[in-house]
């Protein structure tokens, strides 16, 4: 009897240019590798600073096994902790969001001060030392309105990462927006799956309506090789932004785990809504035109996003299981914007709301026909697909030296 390959034997087994085999997309330890090799060692945006714009507020998020919690300390500071009670591991707060002066575990009322602290533990007897029993501290940093968290004990380099997103999204005034509205949904497939849907527009006039209305779905309008080999359109529209000092041109890491760059929308429409005009009255940061093009900012393996002139759109996903991811996207708008006088809504929110719920259906049949054992991996487009190449060559790159590293350790 065959004994079913390990993920090692199933990232070296893949052809280049090719889907990932059926195991990788389904399995049970698939997904333990994935989170041990990926998810438990890589910096992941967690939220837009917005969330906690003031001392005490926290939001919540589980990355696998591990619930963190990321709040805001007197001293203005973004922390993230695991959240677990250090008393008998109690969650210190199940709901997604609030305030609170400190945190107080709801079973034994041990409370923290908002830096991780110790500060009140009932009857625990003579020789008790507060200070050992502090919150566990998770990796956390703020890059112009982004948070981003690490489990890792020793994290990989940010600064090549946090120099350009800063200098990027600067103008897109990240850190003074606000939250105008946050969906939150579970897909029923594999998180590569999600983002390997993320990453390519060769779908998008099948199945996006309402996007394809101010986002092309031409490949040359987001295929680009460098900040001077791309399509006429982006050429110009890079020099123009150049003028004005808005930094815009094709920037990424070496293995392609983040990229960014300023595209134009379709005939310079203002913005991802279905008239093609601004939704905000009140524009985001300093960007000087309505019809600035998205800043489109990837990060494997857990974000995209879109910075547009007037809101921003900011997207993550977590592994759930297997074959269940969710999927969490925020829009932000300028933090003095009134809704109902400087936007509505829906008008907001109803383009992107409809691409979500069009990618989860998409999403859910590829995982349904990948259940199936007559799935085998097929060739991806090498114009219309190359987003996809560079995630799936990124994750087989990843996993490949850390699982084989791992086994040599042994």
């Amino acid at each position: 009897m065959s004994h079913p390959m390990s993920t090692a034997q199933l990232v070296a087994a893949r052809e280049p240019g090719f889907s990932l085999p059926r195991d990788l997309y389904c399995g049970q330890q698939a997904l333990q590798d994935d989170l041990e090799q990926i998810w438990y060692r890589e910096w992941l945006f967690a939220a837009p600073s917005c969330e906690l714009p003031k001392t005490g507020n926290f939001v919540t998020l589980n990355v696998g096994q591990y619930p963190v919690i990321i709040t805001r300390g007197g001293d203005g500071r973004v922390r993230a902790f695991h959240n677990v009670c250090r008393h008998r591991g109690q969650r210190l707060c199940p709901q997604a969001n609030g305030s609170n002066p400190k945190l107080v575990c709801p079973y034994h009322q041990w409370t923290y001060d908002l830096d991780g602290k110790l500060l009140y533990a009932r009857d625990m007897g003579e020789g008790f030392d507060a200070s050992k029993y502090g919150l566990k501290p998770v990796h956390c940093v703020d890059l112009g309105g982004m948070i981003f968290i690490c489990l890792a004990q020793v994290p990989p380099a940010v600064n090549e990462l946090a120099k350009n997103l800063m200098a990027y999204a600067g103008p897109s005034g990240i850190a003074e927006s606000k939250v105008a509205f946050s969906s939150t949904i579970v897909e029923k497939g594999n998180w590569k799956l999600v983002m390997e849907n993320n990453r390519e527009c060769y779908h998008c006039g099948g199945s996006h309506p309402s996007l394809c209305r101010t986002y092309s779905d031409d490949p040359l309008m987001t295929v680009m090789e460098g900040p001077n080999a791309a399509s006429p359109e982006i050429l110009s529209h890079w020099d123009r932004c150049d003028a004005a000092k808005l930094p815009s041109r094709f920037v990424n890491a070496p293995d392609m785990q983040w990229r960014m760059a300023r595209v134009p929308l379709m005939d310079n429409q203002e913005s991802f809504t279905m008239s093609g005009k601004a939704a905000v009255a009140q524009r985001m940061g300093t960007i000087p035109w309505n019809d600035a093009g998205s800043l489109m900012f990837y990060h494997f393996p857990s974000s995209w996003n879109h910075f547009l002139p007037d809101h921003a759109i900011v997207f993550r996903i977590l592994p759930i299981s297997p074959t269940e991811t969710e999927v969490t996207t925020k829009w932000l708008v300028h933090k003095d914007a009134v809704e109902g006088k400087d936007y509505d809504l829906q008008k907001l929110t109803e383009v992107w709301m409809a691409t979500n719920d069009e990618d989860r259906r998409v999403v859910e049949e590829n995982q349904a026909g990948i259940l199936s054992p007559a799935y085998q991996p097929g060739p991806y487009s090498p114009s219309q697909e190359a987003g996809v190449i560079h995630f799936v060559d990124w994750y087989c790159g990843v996993m490949s030296s850390r699982l084989n590293t791992a086994v040599a350790a042994e």
